[in-house]
């Protein structure tokens, strides 16, 4: 019955002469861990039935995301992660979050191959991972091959420098794409049958303009592409090689949308699928047994009714795509105006990255909260001079309408945005008496960030150089429990209802 079920659902064909391989991939999971079990399951069905070998990778992004990353900072996601045989995983972005040494900590835990080509220890003067794993299967050889988008020294840019602001890790962007060709070329010669590359890259080029489809542009040698880094979702996608030959790129979304399948045949033809998690009728125990004490132990910490809300407060739109990181939304307006109100300043920015999940409307938990600012991050008050607050807006929405996750939210200002143009315009203070005046180029604010923000994450770096006024003590989670609890009374009352017009877009 095994068998038959899981020929049907993966379209296998059972040979034991010479078998076929599947490599099931998962991308940018971000705490959401309910669908591990079902793909450690598929994995062992697979395997059981004995008509294909079977493994399972992982393409990053699973420290951080949600409440249960947040709440242990990534060890209740590694504790889940250990129990599955990973046979490669590499590097997301949103791993250094809490910095390389806590995550080099979490990782060695993991007990699984991790592959990186490009992370790069200054003082040691060498890589921290291997570029590559060579695993056999019956008499073929896989080379998985791990890649980080360089961008991560922008978006998570503080865990890349001492606190003198010295570099000390570099994810070498100058021979990204030389690093890559070097450990396809490398595998090769060690007998790889096929190369997999797990590219945390993503397809939708940022500020340094990576992107997976560009990394197979620039190569050679590469059979299929499991991405991730940009939330989409694509069974097949098709780039062309160095050689003018058309490459597999693939994706599965974000937070197991979907479980993604390679299928490699013996007579070497690769295809890629994309299954739904509700279509796997099958369930590792000791996976589903870990992910429902984490469920728990996370549901008790976090259950404490804080607020309500009559309507959503928006992050994404209902393709799940990040709007926050491209305009104004209600969400944006009050995680801003909570830093505002917790620091006693004239304007408080938050980048739309670090803005992670909605909150629908009906009673606001502190988990809810904690899901929408599911970082380590604490607010400090920066003195910032009014033509770097400018220069800042201005590169910050300089890729409008595209989303980017330095995209400001704001409070205590507004301002407008020409699309075409690439600048900003009418930039606005708010003052005492709720008015606007214009923003004054020599003059100096009082402005609230997060750490992140001032340290060299997120907001291109410009306040890194600006002085502190303030340390806070209360996490950015915190910041919005209390100012929900403390100055809205328990409601978001109409006030939120909508955005508040702040950031107004035109096109021209």
């Amino acid at each position: 019955m095994i068998l038959s079920m899981v020929a049907l659902m993966m379209g296998l064909h059972a040979s034991w002469a010479q078998k076929s391989i599947v490599i099931l991939y998962e991308n940018d999971v971000h705490c959401g861990i309910d669908g591990y079990k079902k793909m450690a399951g598929l994995r062992d069905a697979i395997n059981k039935s004995d008509t294909a070998y079977a493994a399972v990778v992982s393409v990053g992004d699973f420290l951080q995301g949600n409440t249960t990353g947040a709440i242990s900072r990534g060890q209740y996601i590694i504790d889940i992660m250990k129990l599955m045989d990973y046979h490669a995983v590499t590097l997301g972005n949103h791993e250094f979050d809490y910095g390389i040494p806590r995550m080099k900590m979490l990782l060695e835990q993991l007990d699984a191959p991790i592959v990186c080509t490009n992370l790069y220890d200054i003082a040691d003067q060498k890589f921290v991972y291997m570029p590559y794993i060579i695993k056999q299967y019956g008499n073929k050889k896989v080379a998985f091959v791990g890649a980080t988008t360089p961008e991560t020294m922008l978006l998570e840019g503080y865990a890349f420098y001492d606190t003198n602001g010295g570099l000390e890790y570099d994810l070498r962007p100058d021979t990204f794409y030389q690093l890559v060709q070097k450990a396809v070329d490398n595998a090769r010669a060690k007998g790889a049958d096929y190369v997999v590359l797990l590219s945390h890259v993503g397809e939708t080029p940022q500020s340094m303009g990576f992107s997976s489809h560009r990394l197979v542009n620039y190569t050679r040698g590469i059979d299929v592409v499991l991405d991730g880094h940009s939330h989409e979702i694509f069974e097949n996608a098709k780039a062309t090689n160095l050689d003018g030959k058309p490459i597999t790129v693939t994706q599965t979304g974000t937070q197991f949308e979907n479980i993604g399948k390679l299928l490699i045949t013996p007579d070497g033809q690769l295809t890629t699928k994309l299954i739904k998690p509700s279509d796997i009728p099958y369930e590792n125990a000791s996976v589903k047994t870990a992910t429902d004490s984490i469920f728990h132990v996370v549901k008790a910490a976090t259950s404490k009714v804080v607020a309500h809300t009559d309507y959503t407060l928006v992050v994404s739109d209902e393709n799940k795509q990040w709007i926050v990181r491209g305009r104004e939304t209600n969400a944006g307006d009050l995680v801003a105006d909570a830093y505002r109100y917790a620091m006693k300043s004239d304007i408080a920015f938050e980048n739309g990255g670090g803005i992670r999940n909605d909150i629908f409307a009906g009673d606001i938990t502190y988990g809810d909260i904690i899901g929408m600012l599911p970082y380590d991050n604490t607010l400090r008050r920066l003195a910032v001079n009014g033509k770097l607050l400018k220069d800042m807006l201005t590169r910050c929405t300089a890729l409008v309408p595209v989303l980017d996750g330095n995209f400001p939210q704001c409070s205590g200002l507004r301002f407008t945005i020409h699309s075409k143009s690439h600048t900003v315009s009418d930039v606005e203070v708010l003052k005492e008496d709720g008015t606007y005046e214009p923003l004054d180029e020599n003059r100096t604010y009082s402005v609230t960030v997060t750490d992140y923000n001032h340290t060299g994450g997120g907001l291109f770096d410009y306040f890194k150089k600006c002085p502190v006024l303030q340390e806070g003590s209360l996490r950015y989670y915190e910041a919005l429990s209390d100012y929900l609890t403390k100055v809205l009374g328990g409601t978001t009352g109409t006030v939120y209802a909508q955005p508040q017009g702040r950031i107004k877009i035109v096109d021209d």
